[in-house]
């Protein structure tokens, strides 16, 4: 069985990651965010480096799922590869910080990876509004985090409402992370392992 979650930057992904993981003993894959080698660069000067930063996480999702189709474990994914294609390559793009010539490479080569990989059996997506999300990143501190701006963090969540609105490969999930905080509050979490149970007991 394999569990992706998604959701917009600061949506706290890779902790309700570890929490579930933790909980039903499945096996976590997180995105490459400590060895991405562009990031730093991305978000000090976006359009030098952002076809650099799309094709590094391409490439890095497109092997995780691979090695996960591989595999006989339950797992569960921080991020998916389809929110690179439908949400952050074409978010960019919009913003005139990716040329058409580099988003159509990009968009050509997700599609052929697309056609080898399966999407997960049931997706959970993180929906949370501006001021949270911002709340959690200035939380977690992280260096290169803080000069993304509010307009950034507003074009991705109308994308992601998009894309979740349409999604039809498989179960979904939505979790409201202003109303629910799994972090802190063991209620909570214990509401959110409730409905995911709810969920992937009509997987088996």
């Amino acid at each position: 069985m394999h569990i992706a979650i998604a959701g917009n930057i600061g949506a706290g992904k890779t902790t309700l990651t570890e929490l579930l993981a933790k909980h039903y003993k499945w096996t976590p894959h997180f995105e490459s965010v400590d060895e991405n080698p562009y990031l730093d660069d991305f978000y000090s000067e976006m359009e030098r480096w952002s076809f650099n930063l799309q094709i590094f996480f391409l490439n890095n999702r497109f092997r995780q799922v691979l090695e996960l189709q591989k595999s006989n474990k339950n797992t569960i994914q921080d991020r998916t590869i389809y929110e690179d294609a439908s949400i952050f390559a074409p978010n960019l793009h919009a913003m005139g910080l990716l040329t058409n010539r580099d988003f159509t490479n990009y968009s050509s080569l997700f599609d052929l990876m697309e056609n080898l990989v399966n999407p997960p059996d049931l997706l959970i997506y993180l929906r949370g509004s501006i001021e949270t999300l911002v709340g959690q990143i200035h939380k977690r501190g992280r260096d290169y985090e803080t000069s993304i701006s509010i307009d950034y963090l507003s074009r991705l969540n109308e994308r992601y409402e998009a894309w979740v609105s349409k999604y039809d490969k498989g179960k979904l999930l939505i979790i409201d992370i202003d109303t629910l905080n799994f972090v802190d509050n063991q209620e909570d979490l214990a509401s959110v392992i409730e409905r995911i149970d709810a969920q992937i007991n009509g997987l088996f």
